[in-house]
């Protein structure tokens, strides 16, 4: 997944993930955005999977035997 990022003109770093809608965060810095859009994606995965939705970026990931 790509995460996006974009200063905004008060100086604060936006960070976005377009693949999972609603993931955006912000940040003092660059990085510090980009940690809280992967973190934040993380979760909102985990939270598909709880509820039984797919997510075609893990169907690799795991497998079951």
């Amino acid at each position: 997944m790509i995460v996006e990022t974009e200063r905004e003109d008060d100086g604060r770093w936006i960070a976005e993930i377009h693949d999972l809608p609603g993931v955006m965060t912000y940040g003092k810095t660059r990085e510090e955005a980009v940690a809280k859009a992967k973190a934040l994606a993380l979760r909102v995965m985990a939270d598909r999977l709880e509820h039984g939705e797919e997510i075609p970026e893990l169907k690799e990931v795991f497998a079951v035997a």
